[in-house]
């Protein structure tokens, strides 16, 4: 079975790889998503200013601004209190 990972999984995924930089192949590989999904996610967060690029012409390299690791540790403590809420819990 497959799991599917949700817009922001997938963002918090780029932008960790993207911490110490990283190259647009790069990206598909590690994220396991083609070059036009990555375009867009890429769009996505350079626009919300959590990416820069880096470079000119074909050779660009992606990185995290001070933004995105904020994001990562909001994104992460909102992913811990929302699975404790997917765990039953005995009533008595």
């Amino acid at each position: 079975m497959v799991k599917r990972r949700s817009r922001v999984d997938i963002a918090s995924e780029i932008l960790s790889i993207c911490n110490k930089g990283a190259g647009k192949t790069k990206i598909v590989y590690a994220t396991n998503l083609n070059f036009k999904l990555v375009k867009d996610y890429l769009d996505l967060l350079l626009e919300e200013g959590l990416l820069r690029a880096i470079g000119v012409d074909e050779r660009v390299v992606y990185v995290t601004t001070d933004k995105g690791p904020k994001f990562l540790r909001a994104y992460k403590k909102m992913k811990g209190l929302a699975s404790g809420l997917l765990v039953p819990r005995s009533v008595g």
